[in-house]
């Protein structure tokens, strides 16, 4: 299907790596610019020279999004060098593992600004570029606001706070023609989650039994799966969708998962 989103000016927090990765190389693959904005450079350059090597076409801007006043030079240079922004997707983030029991205000606070705060000011940042060309935003969420999974307060808190936002501001920016929507992730294999269960004492159990359990043939969701759908959101196809929380989780979330053993 063509998107029609050649030469659109999608910013992808987070892009360099995983899910963020692969949302910037389907985009790339639709002939639209991904611009990569994350912390670390060498990634940052490594994923835009994929995309080149592929034949398609990509930036990338360092910055630490965890502090507010490089979320607003980040837009200010996406806008200096490329002139316009068509969209925004808001996928930078980590289950850093604060929890209720193992957790202090002060790693709280800073796992919210790791994981929503940025969501928030690069949205506000883009606005005004967004209402020109009535682009469209896109946040990557998480089921563990629905779920709850045990020892990640914070990051729960905040894909709640995620989901919240994707509503308010798709009533709140409907006046301008632009639409939010947010895509929510379950299981999905990524270089963080690879960190994750290989620090677990049998990590190939672990891995099997989380399968086991996702009704749709019982894998992960591969992050080109979830890029599919975040390409969909921001192009024309998707004219008439806001508002809503998609889940690409093979059924994770909402089907039974006792049908993954039957």
């Amino acid at each position: 299907m063509n998107l029609n989103l050649q030469q659109k000016i999608i910013l992808v927090t987070g892009g360099a790596k995983g899910i963020g990765e692969g949302i910037a190389t389907v985009l790339a693959g639709e002939g639209a610019i991904p611009v990569i904005i994350g912390r670390n450079e060498a990634d940052n350059v490594a994923a835009v020279e994929k995309i080149v090597q592929m034949g398609g076409d990509a930036r990338q801007i360092v910055a630490e999004l965890t502090e507010p006043l490089e979320c607003r030079k980040a837009v200010e240079q996406a806008l200096t060098e490329l002139g316009r922004i068509d969209g925004l997707v808001n996928n930078a983030g980590v289950n850093d593992g604060v929890g209720l029991e193992k957790g202090s205000y002060e790693q709280f606070m800073a796992s919210l600004h790791k994981n929503l705060v940025h969501y928030y000011l690069m949205a506000q940042y883009a606005l005004p570029a967004l209402k020109v060309t009535k682009g469209a935003i896109v946040n990557i969420g998480s089921k563990t606001a629905e779920t709850g999974q045990g020892g990640t307060s914070a990051y729960a808190a905040a894909n709640g706070g995620r989901a919240g936002l994707t509503r308010e501001w798709a009533v709140e920016l409907l006046k301008y023609n632009i639409r939010v929507n947010a895509v929510i992730v379950a299981e999905s294999w990524t270089p963080l989650y690879e960190k994750w269960i290989s620090g677990l004492p049998n990590p190939e159990q672990k891995l099997k039994e989380i399968t086991r359990n996702i009704p749709l043939g019982q894998r992960m969701t591969t992050p080109e799966e979830i890029a599919n759908m975040v390409a969909f959101l921001l192009s024309e196809k998707s004219s008439h969708t806001t508002g809503q929380l998609i889940h690409v989780d093979g059924g994770y979330v909402h089907l039974d998962r006792a049908l993954a053993n039957a």
